[in-house]
């Protein structure tokens, strides 16, 4: 009635299977509750023993783990607690590596921290709570710029550069913190101590004190960190900082996350001063000087960019906005901004080209002249800060609405400012001027050993008179145009360097159009049109001009007419003579040929001296005084009407073609329109500006 089960019956098979997984489950169990069993046991062996029985184990791991001497004086603790890992030492020292100044890179009386265990298995140091009593930690790196005292290990790899794990809470009592960076020739050692406070609201204050120097400017820093009462979770740390170098004073004030996480923190800073460059020295770059400024702007450190945004203050007498990044890609400083300026003085601009902001400051724009070997200059001679600029790269875009001037109407300036490797371009520099528009590329290359700058300056048509209403023309009767370009290279580390050494062309161009006729006149002597128009009530008369072309060309800094020429209806205004860059002297004569008759003319040329400080219109001339004892010697030996004729002018120029003139041509290709060569307007052959002469007095009234 029953059928046996033998072994092989598939049922028996089932159950063999059943029964072997059954004790493999119970052997995996015992295993894994064996393994938790020895964990537990370990932990509880480690928390009630504190550890302490590692203190060895953990000197010689800690020393091969380093290539440091890692020692602990007295009392050790390493344990978790719960999870997260405990450590506590008496007399901790690590040591410093052979090149170092001092013999230990930390030291300290007691260390306490609690440190986070499941970030740490992550590569995140986080520091929950830290208890530092009398330490010191010493900061520095070789001569070189190519090892530091943080880097352990093997001492040949690369020096990474020093990130502080962010420690949530701290205590920090006589603890100094000494750094030196040599390359950048920065010393600093700066003393910790926490305040316990006793606003129930706060658990304590660190407080930060010491100072030191960098590039040999002694500062001065102070401030605190007041932790938030422990039982509020995540809390974070207010940050106050106040500190002082070369006049200039930084106020910063935020919340950190932690008491060493800036990351992200919102910061104001405050910064004030005699001169903005001088700040910016302490970061080992170069930027323009300015007269006495004050700013203001958040701060967020972003991995490596600390962005200063909501930027707002004043420099002398201009207003300043904008943005302004500060980062180091590939371990290169870059600045990037965003700058603007609703107002721009004209004072404040001079110290960007080398005028001294404190004479700016104490005498206007008096003050960008001085005195050289008792004659007065006005082009700046101070150096380009060559080597600084080869430190750091930049990136500027600036923005000015309106410009603060006497003599010139200027607004809407756009600026872009690019640094590459000592490689400066200010292309396109560009403003409106007066109904016009001026635009510029610049380049100064101090990649090479003599600094090499290219000028090119382009103004376009600009109404003459808007242009000169502050110099005695107006609007009313003129309507004549300029236009010009200047293109040169100079080499030299300054303005006047580069200037005094240059090569080029400078050209002023003036289509058809109309001048006021008192000023023409004056220019040309006729001193019987002037009178007559005078009293014929006919003074605003507009001159027309046919065309002009006032041009020079420019060898090693000295600039020769080339040509100097008007041409008016009734005159052919010429020039000859020139400038000099490198003295500053003025040696120009300007004389009218009339094309119709005139009574009483000078026939004689007007000469333009002096200095670009301090130029001199002297319309007494050889030629005229030798003309005027001409005429005296005919009025005395015959009659007064015959000295008269030695002031007549004949009235016998010749239209000039003005086709040359508008293109800008060379003297040598300028001609009359019947094909005649035009005289005394300069060959654009170098001169030699000589110093101006005394001026001689002519009747005594002269």
């Amino acid at each position: 009635m029953y059928e046996a089960v033998g072994e092989d019956h598939p049922q028996q098979q089932v159950r063999r299977r059943r029964e072997l997984g059954s004790n493999l489950l119970g052997i995996g169990l015992s295993i894994v509750a064996t393994i938790i069993g020895l964990v537990i046991l370990a932990w509880a062996i480690l928390f009630i023993t504190k550890g302490r029985f590692l203190k060895p184990y953990f000197e010689r791991i800690a020393s091969n783990q380093t290539q440091r001497t890692v020692d602990v004086a007295g009392d050790f603790q390493l344990f978790l607690n719960p999870i997260d890992v405990k450590f506590y030492a008496e007399g901790l020292t690590i040591s410093n590596p052979a090149w170092a100044t001092r013999k230990n890179f930390f030291e300290s009386k007691v260390i306490d921290t609690n440190i986070a265990t499941i970030p740490l298995i992550f590569g995140n140091r986080r520091v929950n709570w830290l208890n530092l009593l009398n330490g010191n930690i010493d900061l520095e790196w070789d001569r070189t710029g190519t090892r530091n005292t943080w880097t352990m290990g093997d001492p040949n790899k690369k020096a990474a550069p020093f990130e502080m794990p962010v420690i949530r809470r701290a205590f920090v009592a006589g603890t100094t913190v000494r750094y030196r960076a040599p390359q950048m020739q920065f010393v600093a050692d700066i003393k910790i101590d926490t305040v316990r406070a006793t606003n129930t609201r706060l658990d304590n204050e660190i407080r930060f004190a010491g100072g030191g120097t960098m590039r040999q400017r002694p500062f001065t820093l102070s401030g605190s960190l007041m932790s938030p009462n422990e039982t509020v979770a995540g809390g974070r740390n207010k940050l106050s900082l106040h500190a002082q170098a070369a006049g200039n004073v930084l106020d910063v004030s935020g919340t950190l996350r932690g008491a060493t996480d800036i990351e992200g923190a919102a910061l104001k800073t405050q910064v004030r001063g005699p001169n903005l460059a001088s700040l910016f020295d302490f970061l080992g770059v170069a930027v323009p000087d300015t007269r006495r400024y004050r700013l203001t702007s958040n701060l967020t450190k972003r991995g490596g960019d600390w962005r200063f945004t909501g930027m707002r203050g004043v420099f002398g007498d201009s207003d300043l906005a904008g943005a302004m990044t500060i980062s180091m890609p590939s371990n290169r400083l870059n600045i990037d901004a965003d700058l603007r300026s609703r107002v721009l003085d004209i004072i404040d601009v001079g110290p960007w080209v080398g005028y001294n902001p404190q004479r700016l400051d104490a005498m206007g724009a008096k003050g960008a002249i001085v005195q050289d070997g008792g004659r007065p200059r006005i082009l700046p001679d101070a150096p380009l800060r060559a080597e600084a600029i080869k430190n750091f790269d930049a990136h500027v875009d600036y923005r000015v609405t309106t410009v603060r001037m006497d003599n010139f109407p200027i607004s809407n300036i756009a600026l872009t400012l690019d640094l590459d490797r000592a490689l400066l371009k200010l292309s396109p520099l560009t403003f409106d001027i007066s109904g016009g528009h001026l635009a510029s590329d610049i380049s100064i290359n101090a990649r090479v050993p003599q600094v090499i700058t290219d000028y090119d300056i382009r103004l376009s048509p600009t109404p003459m008179g808007r242009l000169l209403a502050k110099f005695g023309a107006e609007e009313s009767g003129t309507t004549g145009m300029i236009k010009a370009r200047v293109q040169m290279r100079g080499v030299g580390d300054s303005v006047h360097k580069s200037l005094a050494s240059s090569n080029g062309r400078i050209a002023v161009i003036m289509p058809a159009g109309t001048f006021w006729t008192r000023n023409v006149q004056l220019a040309e002597l006729d001193i019987g049109t002037f009178v007559q128009k005078m009293f014929e009530k006919k003074l605003k008369d507009p001159v027309h001009i046919n065309c002009g072309l006032i041009a020079f060309t420019v060898r090693d800094g000295i600039a020769a007419a080339d040509p100097i020429l008007i041409d008016t209806k009734k005159n052919v205004i010429g020039g000859r003579g020139g400038f000099s860059f490198k003295t500053e002297g003025l040696d120009l004569a300007v004389e009218a040929d009339a094309k119709t008759f005139s009574l009483l003319s000078g026939q004689s040329p007007i000469g333009v001296g002096g200095y670009f400080a301090a130029p001199t219109i002297d319309p007494i001339s050889g030629e005229l005084l030798t003309r005027a004892g001409v005429g005296l010697g005919l009025s005395v030996l015959a009659s007064p009407l015959a000295g008269i004729l030695a002031f007549v002018d004949p009235g016998n120029a010749e239209n000039t073609a003005c086709g040359p003139v508008l293109a800008g041509a060379r003297a040598n290709r300028q001609h009359e329109r019947d094909g005649g060569k035009v005289k005394g307007i300069g060959s654009g052959k170098p001169t030699t500006v000589e110093e101006p002469k005394q001026k001689k007095k002519f009747l005594g009234i002269f």
